[in-house]
């Protein structure tokens, strides 16, 4: 369409889309529907699934973040989730990152006020891009200026892809909304690869759109009963392939190509739910065994509970071990210390005043690259 200002603009026509379901779609929807109900069943039966659900989580919000250019890593994360205070000033790519986490774990708190609405998704923007880079970016706030995709630079009017313009973004949003609550006549994954697409082509923020449509469909499959909580990793799988990701959400756009984001979204799901079910034994194995090694005869009864700890959070300090466990700064102390005689636990080398405390297995576990579960 023609924006006001001018300028071209696309304006995406409202869903559902027209799609007809050929063999080979029908043949990946199928894998993908089987690869969510092992994980969904995974996820259900094994004890701790909350701890799961934290580890993927902030394996989740590292990769996303990397596609959007940050550079921290899984370690960088949980360092910063042991002492904050010990981040460098400016130090954005981090403090992105555990904000990816803030905003999952508030789209998805047990207590959530708001329902599945535009006003979730304003909450969740405004807590992943406060107090970071993206503030300029009116956290929380839809955009009442255009923006555009495109390389670095690049202006509008050489731009790969200019989303609605403001005078249009509100009924485009208005009609999104709508789709969240009626009746669907697609199955469930694809109702969430077209509601992924179309919040991707509205782009209703200045800044943060992916991260918040990767974040959208992690929601939605919880929020539609398809998975137990937050236990698949979208982006490990994407992020490599940032490319062709890019380039069917694209397609949908200029060539009309439901059918090629549709399939490659199906992919993105059949295997990462299949990594992330084999993650999630990997990692209830690994904190069977590390119980094992602290239960031996007279052993605190707390250590075990700090090692689940360690699985939603793999850093520690001794502080944060006297919260956790209730005790005192020296029965912390000796905690932490048997767990590092256990080998769970390794003393980071020191930056300032504060002990901090690493477990390299579990990192290595949940970091690792998608297979190696």
């Amino acid at each position: 369409m023609r924006a006001e200002g001018g300028y071209s603009a696309f304006v995406p026509p409202p869903l559902p889309p027209s799609l007809e379901l050929s063999e080979s779609l029908v043949a990946r929807l199928s894998a993908a529907d089987r690869s969510i109900g092992e994980l969904a069943g995974v996820g259900r039966s094994l004890p701790g699934q909350h701890l799961l659900s934290g580890a993927l989580v902030r394996r989740e919000a590292v990769l996303s973040s990397r596609i959007e250019g940050t550079r921290a890593s899984l370690s960088d994360l949980v360092l910063f989730e042991a002492q904050p205070k010990a981040v460098p000033t400016g130090a954005d790519d981090v403090r992105e990152v555990f904000n990816y986490v803030a905003a999952m774990d508030h789209v998805l708190a047990p207590d959530r006020e708001l329902p599945l609405s535009l006003r979730l998704l304003r909450q969740a923007h405004e807590i992943l891009l406060s107090n970071v880079r993206g503030g300029y970016a009116l956290p929380g706030e839809f955009r009442t200026t255009q923006n555009w995709i495109g390389p670095p630079g690049i202006l509008l009017a050489d731009a790969t892809y200019v989303p609605p313009p403001p005078e249009r973004l509100w009924d485009c949003l208005d009609q999104f909304e709508k789709y969240l609550h009626v009746e669907q006549t697609l199955p469930p994954l694809l109702n969430v690869a077209a509601l992924h697409y179309q919040f991707e082509a509205i782009h209703p923020f200045v800044d943060g759109n992916g991260r918040l449509g990767r974040l959208l469909v992690v929601l939605l499959l919880v929020e539609w009963g398809l998975l137990p909580g937050p236990v698949l990793d979208l982006s490990a799988y994407i992020e490599p392939r940032r490319e062709r990701y890019y380039e069917a959400l694209l397609h949908v756009s200029t060539h009309g190509d439901w059918v090629g984001w549709i399939s490659f979204f199906l992919e993105v799901i059949a295997e990462q739910a299949r990594d992330a079910t084999r993650r999630a034994y990997r990692l209830h194995d690994l904190r069977s065994e590390m119980r094992q090694r602290v239960a031996a005869p007279r052993a605190s009864a707390l250590l075990p509970l700090l090692v689940d700890q360690l699985f939603l959070s793999p850093a520690v300090t001794i502080v944060a071990a006297q919260r956790i466990l209730g005790v005192t700064h020296r029965w912390a102390t000796q905690s932490i210390e048997k767990l590092c005689d256990a080998g769970i636990l390794a003393e980071l080398r020191p930056a300032g005043r504060t002990r901090v405390f690493i477990a390299p297995e579990i990192v290595r576990a949940i970091e690792g690259l998608p297979g190696e579960g």
